[in-house]
């Protein structure tokens, strides 16, 4: 049997070295890693991942919660999956999603959250294992997200920019932490340009708010950009001003939201203000991992304690439904 000594002497490495690439990777340079995997890969050696969680009383499980209805059409979580999948099988985790029904099912070493929403917290707080959440909130939960408000602010700003004189807001209808930051994006910069802000709200539901642009279709004069809160509400404005025979950018604007996959298939392709999905999935997961080594379960009920607030900067892509499309 192939031992970690008999990889170390193949690579011309300690045993301390092979034991930092397998366990703690991070931890060894690319240079190092390659030699190690490579001689790992000649003797056909493969550590046995699971009598180690046994042995040192983990599982190596993670679960990653979603408390929201998920639409399988549109791959948000998808793309987000991914970028935590990656992290994980970088340190020999393994990641099991989850409802909250069946959260409770079997132990893991850590959750990550996403999609909680205001009547979730409770159930949250009773979960005895360290915890992140993916989206910003305000029960003092350590999170990662995108920085919603400066996502607004890049879009209105845009459309002020390109000359469209009245900019409406689509709005989700939910009283949520990052609904209200893209909402406040949009209305600060408003303000700030001295022009009248107008706010709508759905649900996040392409049908309402094409519906909404049909049925109110007299009230938009030309020279209208609609800012979306997702790219999902945008498609929809985007087919009720096709419907209604506007003239999209040129007399109607339209900038959306999330930026995974919806903005490339719609035709014209939208603006739309990209968060880095993958990037904050790899995140969240990276963060979790360090509390799980360095906190203790008092440390994650300390109120004292420093609070693990990640946000990441969003791009605004620019396509063709807004004029200056070019500029990208």
């Amino acid at each position: 049997m192939v031992t970690l000594n008999d990889v170390a002497k193949a690579a011309n490495v300690s045993k301390m070295t092979v034991s930092r690439v397998i366990n703690h990777p991070e931890q060894v340079t690319d240079e190092l890693k390659q030699l190690v995997f490579k001689a790992m890969d000649e003797l056909d050696y493969h550590p046995n991942f699971a009598a180690k969680a046994l042995a040192a009383n983990t599982t190596r499980i993670i679960k990653l919660v979603i408390l929201e209805k998920v639409d399988t059409v549109e791959p948000y979580y998808a793309t987000l999956l991914m970028g935590v999948a990656q992290f994980l099988n970088a340190h020999q985790y393994a990641l099991q999603v989850v409802t909250q029904k069946n959260a409770n099912i079997g132990d893991c070493d850590g959750y990550i959250i996403t999609g909680a929403r205001n009547n979730d917290f409770d159930w949250i707080q009773d979960l005895d294992r360290p915890i992140i959440l993916y989206g910003e909130n305000r029960h003092n939960y350590d999170f990662v997200d995108s920085d919603n408000k400066y996502g607004t602010f890049l879009s209105t700003s845009a459309a002020i920019n390109d000359g469209y004189q009245q900019i409406i807001f689509l709005g989700i209808e939910l009283k949520e932490s990052f609904e209200y930051s893209r909402e406040r994006g949009y209305m600060d910069t408003m303000q700030k340009s001295g022009l009248q802000p107008q706010i709508v709200r759905f649900g996040n539901h392409s049908s309402e708010a094409q519906q909404y642009i049909q049925e109110h279709w007299p009230e938009f004069k030309k020279n209208t950009c609609f800012v979306c809160s997702s790219d999902r509400l945008a498609i929809g404005v985007e087919r009720g001003i096709q419907k209604m025979g506007g003239n999209i950018p040129e007399d109607f604007g339209i900038a959306g939201f999330d930026g995974v996959f919806l903005d490339q298939i719609a035709e014209p392709k939208l603006t739309t203000v990209k968060q880095p999905v993958m990037a904050m999935g790899s995140k969240i997961a990276e963060l979790l991992m360090q509390k799980i080594n360095q906190a203790s379960p008092d440390d994650e009920q300390n109120p004292n304690r420093d609070r693990m607030e990640v946000m990441f900067s969003p791009e605004l892509i620019r396509r063709n439904t807004t004029r200056n499309y070019h500029l990208n």
